[in-house]
């Protein structure tokens, strides 16, 4: 018997349409386009850290800090 199942893989997390204002008001250096195609916080996070030129930690602080009570 052999087990086809799939592995537990993450489900990305789709950013709600309403946050995405949100987090073009908040990173300004974000396009239009560049916020329509974050999946999920990880992407989030290396986007800011690419955008802004930020550390992986300071970027994952400023997302974390953003989400907090939010549906991320």
């Amino acid at each position: 018997m052999t087990n086809n199942a799939q592995p537990n893989v993450a489900t990305p997390i789709t950013v709600p349409a309403g946050m995405r204002s949100e987090i073009g008001n908040k990173w300004d250096k974000f396009s239009a386009t560049e916020v329509a195609v974050i999946k999920d916080k990880d992407d989030l996070v290396a986007q800011v850290k690419s955008k802004y030129s930020l550390d992986k930690s300071q970027a994952q602080r400023d997302v974390d800090a953003f989400a907090k009570g939010r549906q991320l």
